[in-house]
């Protein structure tokens, strides 16, 4: 059994651990709730780009562009050549969080035949390096504080490449927040636009198609144009969405795991008080056992000299006087 020191040792470990996995909790809540709100802030804008390529599909339903996958060449059998970008943490104390999007990653890849591989997050990285993965060693980005300017970035560069013909298709492997307890590895291709995500079903359903006048609707200098450029602005959109939502479900995976810790810790103090109890009560039983055992002993050491004066006294009474 360990001694009442060493309890009390372990029990002020255990509270300055719990005072950094609530300081944590606290912090990542911030962080959080910072990026929930700037992506509510931009979200209007992005919703009426979508807005916008919806009714330009729908009066031209037969125009194929390069952003959007009803070309001919995409119906193609031919090997695709994949852009995937894998969002992961910078540091760990996130749960399963990077685990789980790791996972997902490779056994993705295990189905590409020709990939280019970026990761965001240095967690991702070290873990595809230390595997042999040919990662783009020039993407280096940060998940910590996605911005509108970050994600412009990454777009330009994906577009630079699927423009020169070099990708064919681009995906995006992140994490998505359901709710501040669900979240979901999610696989979304970025490039090309799936049609069928404007014009759905339902919408066909609402408005014929074959009765759209496109006299009355003018678009200038082109559609293809017009559609290129918000169809950009779209995907920048897009890609700041998942760096957002990638960022809200790392910090809220790292406040479960705080507050699973933080839980833990109470746990372990309230065993090791009742412990620290247990054992103080057994020292202060042993103390008052030593004193009785000492008063004891004292006592007959008293009667056996007492004992021992008498017998002398009895042997030689002039010994009195």
């Amino acid at each position: 059994m360990a001694s009442a020191k060493e309890i009390s040792n372990r029990i002020k470990s255990i509270k300055d651990t719990m005072k950094i996995t609530k300081a944590m909790y606290m912090m990542s809540s911030m962080k959080m709730r910072k990026a929930k709100t700037q992506l509510e802030n931009t979200e209007p804008y992005f919703y009426g780009l979508q807005q916008q390529m919806t009714e330009i599909l729908l009066h031209y339903p037969n125009m194929e562009h390069l952003y959007f996958d009803n070309r001919v060449s995409d119906q193609a059998e031919w090997v695709k050549r994949d852009a995937v970008i894998v969002v992961t943490a910078d540091k760990g104390m996130a749960g399963a969080y990077n685990q789980s999007v790791l996972k997902a990653a490779t056994e993705f890849l295990k189905n590409c035949k020709d990939y280019k591989l970026y990761v965001i997050g240095e967690v991702g990285r070290r873990y595809f390096i230390s595997r042999g993965y040919n990662v783009e060693t020039n993407f280096l980005y940060s998940v910590t504080n996605p911005s509108i300017h970050r994600a412009r970035v990454i777009t330009e560069l994906m577009v630079e490449l699927y423009k020169r013909d070099m990708i064919d298709r681009v995906h995006v492997i992140y994490t998505r927040m359901l709710n501040s307890m669900t979240k979901e590895v999610d696989i979304q291709q970025v490039l090309p636009l799936k049609t069928k995500d404007f014009l759905k079903q339902e919408l066909r359903d609402k408005v014929d198609v074959d009765t759209l006048d496109d006299s009355d609707y003018l678009i200038y200098p082109s559609p293809e144009k017009a559609i290129e450029n918000v169809a950009y602005n779209y995907v920048t959109g897009m890609m700041y969405g998942i760096l957002v939502e990638g960022y809200a479900s790392e910090e809220n995976s790292r406040m479960v795991a705080m507050q699973s810790a933080t839980d833990n810790a109470e746990a372990m103090l309230h065993d090791l008080s009742i412990e620290f109890n247990r054992v103080r009560q057994a020292s202060i039983t042993q103390e008052i056992t030593e004193v009785i055992g000492g008063a004891k002993a004292l006592k007959k050491k008293k009667e056996k000299a007492k004992a021992v004066r008498r017998a002398r006294l009895q042997e030689s009474p002039e010994l009195i006087d």
